[in-house]
């Protein structure tokens, strides 16, 4: 076997992980060997995906529908892509199997390094195994029975819950750090070989724009897995910042002969809010993986500085030329329509005729309703005169007497 794991009752930490982190390198890369190898069913796959693709662009030009330049750019270079990682290990390992299996640990020694946080810089599983003897340890000693002295001075001691809750607490504390902690590397470490030996299989999805869901979930899983990494790292190391210093405490108490009522409960309490604190925190990353998405066509990139929703540069420019033509050919209307009413009113005006219309033309060519011509604008100064004689017989009467 390439990785082995001997656990003994002393160390059972330091194995494990040693196991697991070799497991999923070896998955990693043995996998993609086998899946990327001559003959194999992916390659053959990946073969029959690029005579599709190249046939249907074919198909396409004897149809007419001849692909635009970017479009023919972009399809090159997604064959480039998924030859490239398909093919290539040293690619594969250097863009995407380092950067999952081996980038989380250097940024956790650089965040945990700066921040002081225990088992950040190369010694995590030393130290995990240094606190599982310690919860151990305490576990031997127990919490001890309190003397009348020690009760009076702790102002009372709660009762534990049942007969044996402390040793049941102590062990049960152990057992949830354990459980945490393994838990989420194991989850981790194979989850990310298992992805990273399925490579070549989700690159092929790459080339069909119906198919490109399933890379897209992948590049996800990869995000989240790598997240997680230095997520559960740091928290772990946080964890033995707290529980290391504090169980060392309350063994030299025990050692001493000094009974610690209520720190089995403590410490169980405190060993179950780390656990789901880990767990919270793969949750955490694969909801910040899941908001990652690829354009809804290879051909909707843009350079830098360029708004993805807005127009190519050669159509933004005939898009302004229109405008401005439009904007003359506006003015031009408005100024004819306006001699035009004029004309109108001045015809109405000199044959007392109220029912000539007048009809204007909007920007986009339309013609609006027609208005009567006595209804419409007058020129300033003869709105108010009267040009066709009164009706009545007062009317006439008072026209003689002006």
């Amino acid at each position: 076997m390439a990785c082995f794991a001997s656990p003994t009752s002393d160390r059972l930490v330091s194995p494990l992980l040693t196991f697991l982190d070799c497991q999923a390198a070896t998955l990693g890369e043995a996998g993609y060997q086998a899946l990327s190898a001559p003959g194999s069913t992916v390659s053959l796959m990946i073969g029959a995906m690029l005579a599709i693709l190249i046939a249907v662009i074919g198909y396409r030009l004897l149809l007419g529908d001849t692909p635009t330049l970017r479009d023919g750019v972009l399809t090159f270079v997604k064959i480039g892509i998924v030859l490239a990682f398909t093919a290539s290990w040293p690619a594969y390992r250097t863009i995407v199997y380092d950067v999952v299996l081996r980038a989380p640990a250097d940024i956790v020694a650089n965040v945990g390094g700066n921040a002081q946080i225990p088992g950040t810089t190369g010694s995590l599983a030393p130290r995990l195994d240094a606190l599982d003897q310690s919860f151990r340890t305490l576990a031997i000693y127990g919490v001890g029975v309190p003397t009348k002295v020690e009760v009076e001075e702790a102002r009372g001691v709660a009762p534990p819950l049942f007969a044996s809750f402390d040793s049941f607490a102590l062990g049960a504390g152990r057992l949830a750090f354990l459980t945490g902690s393994l838990t989420a590397f194991a989850l981790l470490r194979l989850g990310a070989g298992l992805l990273l030996a399925l490579g070549p299989l989700f690159f092929a999805f790459l080339l069909f724009d119906a198919a490109r869901g399933l890379f897209e979930g992948w590049v996800r899983g990869l995000v989240a897995l790598t997240l997680g990494s230095i997520g559960t790292a740091l928290a772990i190391g946080v964890e033995l910042a707290l529980f290391q210093p504090w169980l060392d405490s309350l063994i030299a108490q025990r050692a001493a002969g000094q009974a610690i009522p209520n720190a089995a409960t403590s410490v169980f309490a405190t060993a179950i809010v780390f656990t789901l604190v880990l767990f919270a925190l793969l949750g955490l990353t694969a909801r910040v993986a899941s908001g990652w998405r690829l354009p809804a066509r290879l051909s909707d990139i843009r350079a830098p500085g360029i708004d993805a929703r807005s127009p190519p540069p050669h159509q933004a420019m005939q898009n302004v030329q229109q405008a401005s033509t439009q904007e003359a050919r506006s003015r031009a209307l408005i100024l004819a329509d306006q001699v035009s009413a004029s004309q109108r009113r001045e015809q109405a005006s000199a044959t007392g005729d109220r029912h000539i219309t007048v009809t204007t033309t909007r920007d986009d060519g339309t013609r609006n309703t027609p208005v009567a011509a006595g209804d419409a604008a007058l020129p300033l100064g003869r709105s108010f005169r009267r040009t066709r004689s009164r009706v009545s017989v007062s009317a006439g009467a008072r026209d003689s007497r002006i």
